[in-house]
Order: structure tokens, then sequence, then C-alpha cells
């Protein structure tokens, strides 16, 4: 997948995530947002699926996001500031079992007018594990990203725990999939936060999806 960027490309996209990246707040309500005036990429999937490990893999940092003990523990949309240019936003996660029905409908709630009203939003990055491939939670994200026209990327995650014959085999399976969807940005692109594979390939995404 590496074709879609040239290594000068490639470069430029590692030494901005080198620059400093902070945790900036973390918002449980859309009047508590930062106001909308750099650009943003989003991040969600089911609470196991990796989003704190990609973003930390991302930034080059192990502890910048923090994963929870407990699956759907996060509550809140978490802000990142990066090198003051842009936002890394990472979104509640989605299918947790030990979340009530009113509590779980309030913070995904809070996810889909996130989506439905920012305007400096430019791209979500939906995270599927590639072990599974999409499943029937992933399938209602999507039709909410296509229902708000908001741009979305497919990442697998964990890809180094299958074959890479597995992988190019959920990669054109998941392509298939979303190709009908209008939402959908064509390119999948599979993922290992542990071995760092095609992370240089996301952040080169990232920054072309943003314009720095």
């Amino acid at each position: 997948m590496t074709e879609a960027f040239d290594a000068e490309e490639i470069e430029a996209a590692r030494v901005l995530f080198a620059h400093p990246c902070t945790f900036m707040m973390g918002a449980v309500k859309m009047d508590g947002l930062p106001p909308a005036d750099l650009p943003e990429v989003a991040f969600a999937g089911r609470s196991n699926v990796g989003k704190s490990s990609l973003i930390n893999a991302l930034v080059g940092q192990k502890y910048l996001a923090r994963a929870s003990n407990e699956p759907g523990r996060t509550r809140e949309i978490n802000f990142f500031l990066l090198d003051g240019k842009m936002r890394l936003v990472d979104l509640p996660g989605y299918g947790f079992a030990r979340v009530s029905r009113t509590s779980k409908d309030k913070f995904q709630n809070l996810g889909r007018q996130y989506l439905r009203g920012r305007p400096n939003l430019k791209r979500v990055y939906l995270l599927i594990d590639a072990r599974h491939g999409l499943k029937e939670p992933d399938t209602e994200a999507l039709d909410a990203l296509d229902t708000a026209a908001v741009s979305y990327q497919i990442v697998l995650t964990k890809a180094d725990k299958i074959k890479p014959a597995e992988v190019e085999a959920v990669v054109e399976k998941t392509q298939g999939q979303i190709a009908k969807r209008p939402a959908a940005f064509p390119r999948v692109l599979a993922t290992s936060s542990e071995k760092g594979f095609n992370i240089p390939v996301l952040r080169a995404e990232i920054k072309a999806t943003c314009g720095i």
C-alpha cells in the first residue's frame, strides 16, 4: 500500500509526527469542544480494537493515549494536539457488553453529534481488527458515517497477528464490502502498532488529509 506516497512524503510525515503531541482535553458535551480552528482526524472503533495503541504508535509515545482494562470505559471525546497544527481525536468506543443501554446511548450519541457537527473534521479512521474483519457493530458505524456524510477510511489493526496472505485477503474483502458506500475512502490500510507495520503510511495519509 506504500505506492500512494513517495519516500519524501513518508519522511515529511515522520518529521511532523515526531513533533510534540500532548493531551489537550476530554469533552463530555458538544459545548465543551475546543474551537474548530485546526484540522482534526478522528479514530473510532470497537473498545478492544487498539485505538490507544495506534495513536501512541503514530506519535511515538507509549502512554499518550491510555487504554483501559475495562472495555468501553472511555466515555469522552479525547483531543490530542500535534505540533500546534492539528488534532488527533479519540472517539468513544462502541460494541461494549457492560454498559447499560441508556449510558451507552448517551456517549455514543456524543460521538454521532461530533461527526455531524464538526466542520473542521477531515476524516474518520475506523479501526477494524484484522483477525475478524467487519462485524455487525462495525456495519452500524459505517451506516452512521455514511449518513453523516463524513469521509472515513478503514484501518485494519493487529495485522501482525495473522499471516501475510490472510492480511491481503481481509484487505481485499473489506475493500469489496465498502466499495459502494458513499463516504468511504477506497483504500483500506492494514497496520500493526506493535510492529510498526504501515504506521509511516498512515502518518502520510493523515498529513495529506489535513493539508499540512
